[in-house]
């Protein structure tokens, strides 16, 4: 372990990390320059929160819609406040920063230099932890959309970090509430307070879904259908539905990650397509359901009970659902439900599938997040000692975050959980490996999530991960539990996922399929893998990654009314709903 860590100590060094960033860490200032950052009013003090402070050089756009997880990132500052009454805050030297660690290591220059604050909740759970999180308020925990949220107007500067500094900063901008969707003929939406949820977090929470009618649904007041839930990030309203053709006026944009011109007017027009396909005589009569279940985490819950999230597992299932097929003529029986989604959305269709063996009929997961963490994207968790690198004896590598079609990689590992640690401490960043984190791992003695491994560092906790793995790995879930699992899971386990997949989310299905192909009993299922699809293929091999992604309610749909047909138990109402 003493030679692992020398060279881990170098490589960090080689890579200008260790030097100035363990100052930073250790609140060491060594820059003249400061920042004071104060709040034009204030209504309700004192504020906890998180308070950013962003230099951009690039003024066609705010610098707090600049700050990504890769390469092409502006740069942010970030540090914790409490019990802020608005008076002057100061940002120097010691404010953990990304890319760049610190103010002293940026260049002189001309900068836009705009300043936020994402505020935090206190919340009392019923665990007896009091803990200070961002609420969702509407726009799916995102951070620099959130409601409430003050920022500053963007000003330029000429900036050096060796030259006293003490720019004053106002923060005198506040962002408006969101007007929540509008019922339509089609897309209904219900929100309800789960009880499960209020009892753990201490405060009333809810749950939500969109809810696309089937046609017909009016004029066949004896049909009771189907449910198919769709399971992804948070959407404002039902996506993928559009009864009008695409906006003439719209100007076209283009999407790199595609390389097509116009992208946005083919979204539209696959969303009119699905209205004529949904409408149209032929096409299976459900009830289609998009789950909203944003936290104080992330835009959503992987639908699964947390220790540090809550019961959201069970309240999806028992709770919202239920209400659903309730209010909206729903069968209401584990045969006539299934699963799909894809991405986040993949994990939580199997994860349910898995977890409430009895509840649903079906899982079409796409592109799951890691459904097994020897492959947590390119990290064994249980094997490795870092998650940032691999070391040899005389040499290491960065392991890598994000790749395109060829390979080409325009984020690490450490770069992604570095701009996480820079917008949140204690996992309150609200992104991705935050939320993996939070939902699999026990509660840590201060009330927030057990690191799985140093956020700054890289270093795995074996202990953290083996907790991961006897609740949340699902393969070796279904492999320590197929005696019991397999007979309900025969035919229900469907998997899709590209082989260039962006995240790497591959490589875990590899080593699904290699235990679902030999299971015993059979498991009866498919797994199919598209020839350098990136992230989001679905399974369909005769349309590319951009059109197939959009195709999701069109092609799970279908499949699970047939599924349903060969498998619902005797006596069951497979008629009323096939008008």
């Amino acid at each position: 372990m003493a030679k692992w860590l020398a060279l881990y100590l170098f490589a960090l060094s080689v890579l200008c990390v260790a030097t100035s960033s363990v100052l930073v860490a250790q609140g060491v200032e060594s820059s003249k320059s400061r920042f004071l950052l104060r709040l034009k009013e204030i209504a309700t003090p004192p504020l906890d929160g998180r308070l950013l402070l962003m230099f951009s050089t690039d003024g066609s756009n705010e610098p707090r819609f600049q700050i990504t997880d890769n390469f092409r990132s502006q740069q942010v500052f970030g540090i914790d406040v409490e019990n802020w009454d608005g008076g002057e805050y100061a940002i120097d030297a010691s404010a953990f920063g990304y890319p760049q660690r610190s103010l002293e290591e940026i260049r002189r220059g001309r900068y836009f230099v705009q300043a936020f604050f994402h505020e935090y909740e206190t919340f009392h759970r019923s665990d007896g932890h009091i803990v200070k999180l961002p609420m969702d308020r509407g726009e799916g925990q995102v951070w620099n959309k959130a409601p409430g949220n003050r920022y500053s107007i963007p000003v330029e500067i000429e900036f050096d970090p060796h030259t006293e500094v003490r720019q004053t900063i106002v923060l005198d901008q506040v962002i408006p509430p969101i007007e929540p969707p509008a019922d339509t003929d089609y897309i209904k939406h219900i929100r309800i307070q789960s009880e499960l949820l209020s009892e753990f977090w201490g405060r009333p929470m809810y749950l939500g879904a969109h809810v696309l009618l089937p046609e017909g649904f009016e004029e066949n007041p004896d049909a009771r259908y189907p449910l198919a839930i769709f399971h992804g990030h948070f959407s404002h309203d039902f996506g993928g539905f559009r009864t009008e053709p695409p906006d003439p006026d719209l100007e076209p944009d283009y999407s790199e990650r595609f390389r097509l011109a116009g992208y946005n007017r083919i979204i539209q027009q696959e969303a009119y397509d699905f209205y004529k396909i949904w409408t149209g005589p032929d096409f299976p009569r459900m009830l289609v359901v998009e789950i909203q279940h944003a936290n104080p985490y992330y835009d959503d819950s992987y639908a699964v009970n947390s220790a540090n999230i809550g019961p959201y597992g069970d309240a999806i299932t028992y709770e919202l659902i239920p209400e659903i097929e309730r209010r909206f003529r729903g069968i209401g029986q584990g045969w006539a439900r299934c699963l799909y989604g894809g991405s986040t959305g993949g994990w939580e269709a199997l994860a349910a599938q898995v977890f409430y063996p009895d509840e649903y009929n079906a899982c079409y997961a796409a592109c799951p997040d890691p459904i097994d963490f020897r492959q947590y994207t390119v990290v064994n968790i249980y094997e490795d000692e870092n998650a940032y690198f691999q070391f040899g004896p005389f040499g290491y590598v960065a392991r890598p975050g994000r790749r395109n079609y060829l390979g080409h990689i325009d984020a690490t590992l450490e770069n992604m959980n570095h701009y996480e640690l820079a917008l949140g401490t204690k996992g309150r960043s609200g992104q991705q490996w935050d939320v993996w984190q939070a939902v699999y791992s026990p509660v840590g003695a201060d009330g927030y999530p057990q690191p799985i491994w140093d956020k700054f560092t890289g270093k795995i906790d074996h202990e953290v991960a083996s907790h991961w793995r006897e609740n949340f790995d699902l393969v070796h879930i279904m492999r320590r539990d197929w005696r019991a699992l397999g007979p309900k899971l025969a035919g229900k386990i469907h998997i899709y996922c590209g082989d260039m997949d962006n995240y790497y989310l591959n490589n875990a299905v590899y080593l699904a399929e290699e235990f679902l192909v030999t299971a015993e009993p059979p498991y009866g299922g498919e797994i199919t893998y598209g020839d350098r699809a990136e992230h989001c293929w679905n399974g369909d091999p005769t349309q590319p990654n951009a059109i197939s992604r959009l195709r999701y309610h069109r092609m799970f749909v279908p499949r699970f009314a047939e599924r349903i047909l060969k498998s619902a138990p005797e006596g069951a109402d497979t008629t009323s709903w096939r008008y």
